[in-house]
């Protein structure tokens, strides 16, 4: 068995988790039912990206993008639990089968157990606002540390849960906040956020996604977002103008295809550079008020309901293929 995962070129850790949790979760399973596919973590469940003729182990995976899939044919389709009730109900499903993002069960992993806190405020930005942005220099100036999503998954979500409060863009980046426990606050750079896939998963632990406006760093990052930069309205760019082509995918409003070269990276040295930070004032400003906002943690008791009904769900998957 294969787990899925949508793969991109810059690496997105809420993406990339599922080439290792799988194996924790389900031990062995890379040598049992070669002709499954695992879907796991990740906004997939999308006929584009997800191979017909294959039988597809759904475990948690969320809708968001494009036309629902047809799992009406239960020769290959064995959908065991969704990322909440919302894809639930685009799937045609019964609600609880909505249970949780499977990316919180990590917490229950030896290697990210009571790790030392070691940063006060953390930003977590949306991969497209990491590569074309200046996010990190924002974050210097505001008081923050900046997380960069594109990193090695272990290490992010370790910096995650070595966090005092967690400021997201990332959904993922709320999400693992959340099942750390550690407060977090939820930002938008774009009016055209998908906030379905937010309150999907919100939904399933008592949250709410109600994210605080955060206004983007770059010209190049207005284009990308088809948003506004110091009053000029991009909303009509077109995608060609900043980056190339991209496809629908997994992880936000418009995923870079896989033959899209990374944008270069923003140099900010010298009079250039002093430029660029000065238009990004009001960006700067905005995250700073953000990180001060009152945070959020969804109550006591609600995730682990989640866990466990989740961990039913798993000890099924064993019995039945294993």
């Amino acid at each position: 068995m294969k787990p899925y995962y949508w793969e991109s070129h810059h690496g997105n850790f809420g993406d990339d988790l599922n080439l290792w949790l799988w194996d924790a979760l389900l031990p062995g399973l890379r040598d049992s039912h070669d002709d499954v596919l695992l879907v796991g973590v990740g906004t997939v469940l999308n006929p584009a990206l997800l191979p017909s003729g294959t039988r597809k182990l759904v475990v948690g995976s969320g809708y968001g993008y494009g036309t629902p899939p047809d799992i009406s044919d239960r020769s290959e389709w064995d959908v065991r639990a969704v990322r909440g009730p919302l894809t639930a109900a685009k799937l045609g499903l019964p609600e609880e089968m909505g249970i949780i993002d499977p990316a919180v069960m990590v917490t229950d992993m030896d290697e990210f157990r009571n790790l030392p806190k070691r940063y006060a405020r953390t930003f977590v930005p949306h991969w497209e606002s990491a590569e074309f942005g200046i996010w990190k220099e924002a974050c210097e100036l505001a008081g923050l540390t900046y997380l960069d999503p594109r990193g090695e998954a272990k290490s992010v979500i370790k910096a995650i849960a070595q966090s005092e409060l967690i400021v997201a863009e990332s959904m993922h980046g709320a999400i693992l906040a959340d099942a750390f426990r550690v407060p977090w606050i939820a930002i938008s750079t774009s009016r055209q956020i998908n906030s379905f896939k937010w309150s999907d998963w919100a939904s399933t632990v008592g949250a709410t996604y109600a994210p605080r406006f955060v206004p983007v760093t770059t010209r190049a990052e207005a284009v990308r977002k088809k948003s506004r930069f110091w009053g000029i309205d991009f909303s009509q760019a077109t995608a060609g103008t900043a980056a190339g082509a991209h496809v629908q995918g997994s992880s936000g409003t418009a995923a870079t295809a896989l033959a899209e070269p990374p944008a270069p990276p923003v140099k900010l040295g010298g009079l250039k550079g002093m430029a660029k930070q000065v238009l990004a004032a009001p960006s700067t400003l905005a995250l700073w008020q953000a990180s001060r906002a009152e945070p959020q943690l969804s109550p006591d008791g609600r995730l682990e309901e989640r866990k466990e009904r989740f961990t039913s769900v798993i000890e099924g998957i064993r019995r039945d293929y294993f």
